[in-house]
């Protein structure tokens, strides 16, 4: 009898201490999801104006599309015919294949394309086919707003934004007190325009003007005219930026074109910094279309 029960006591024990343990670790398991739900998504900093803060080393933001199949086909028959640049045709190096990894990209259109009015269709489909002698970026020109993208630097203050980019060394200053556009500064024709910014919400909304008609929009030939005016878009959500790209310009548009959005994540490491961009220099375009496609 004495057996019997130390037998019941023991397994009761045994079911007790089981029972508790799993509890312990399914408690323990759902600290350690919580925990790190709110590593991966951690509250947004922000600001004594209690707007997000944009400020950090930002990653990512990579663009890019996927083929349309419709017009895949009729891209690779469009850069067959492209024409070698007189530099290839000195150097004997007109072949099949010499512009392969541009037209490798050609293939590859962004999802989102501009609609531009009947009487520039021509000229954006010239400038496509010969980007290798028309694209500003293969002559050292800067890529402009919006083509050069987000930044990979962000330094906020209460007045002003700091756009910081690898690429050239450059530097944007974009004013966020709430002073209009520059009367002077907004007529200049220049490659990057005249911006200021204000809030919308938890978004940052800078609008840019005064641009030259240099630049392209992307690298298929997409021109603009010195009237567009480009909005960018900046919204923080925890270690997140989404960033958006939209071009007015209806001297050459038939709407307004919204680039893919770019995803932007913070670099944790407080101590990041950014390289030293080489200078650009106009090289041969055999090199260019073969080893750097802007």
């Amino acid at each position: 009898m004495d057996r019997r029960w130390t037998g019941l006591w023991a397994a009761l024990t045994c079911a007790l201490v089981v029972s508790v343990g799993a509890t312990v670790s399914a408690q323990a398991d759902a600290a350690r999801a919580q925990g790190r739900g709110q590593q991966a998504n951690p509250p947004t900093p922000r600001g004594a104006d209690g707007h997000p803060d944009l400020s950090g080393m930002w990653g990512g933001g990579g663009g890019g599309g996927q083929p349309k199949p419709d017009e895949k086909g009729s891209l690779v028959q469009l850069t067959r015919a492209r024409l070698c640049h007189q530099l290839q045709i000195d150097r004997g190096e007109c072949h099949p294949g010499v512009n392969a990894e541009r037209d490798a990209g050609m293939t590859q259109r962004p999802a989102h394309q501009p609609i531009y009015k009947p009487e520039f269709w021509e000229r954006v489909q010239y400038l496509d086919r010969n980007g290798v002698q028309e694209d500003p970026a293969f002559h050292c020109k800067p890529n402009g707003v919006p083509r050069m993208g987000p930044p990979q630097k962000i330094v906020q203050t209460p007045t002003e934004l700091l756009l910081i980019y690898q690429a050239g060394n450059m530097v944007r200053v974009v004013p966020i007190d709430g002073r209009p556009h520059d009367p002077i500064k907004s007529q200049d024709t220049t490659w990057y325009g005249d911006a200021i910014g204000k809030w919308d919400g938890d978004t940052m909304v800078i609008d840019v003007v005064g641009f030259n008609d240099e630049s392209w929009l992307g690298w298929p030939g997409w021109l603009h005219s010195n009237n567009m005016r480009v909005e960018e878009r900046f919204t923080r959500t925890g270690n997140t930026i989404t960033y958006q790209a939209t071009v007015h310009d209806p001297d050459t548009l038939l709407e307004p074109f919204t680039l893919e959005p770019r995803t932007l994540r913070l670099n944790p490491d407080p101590k990041a910094t950014l390289i030293e961009d080489l200078p650009c220099e106009e090289r041969d375009s055999a090199h260019i279309v073969t080893h750097e496609r802007g």
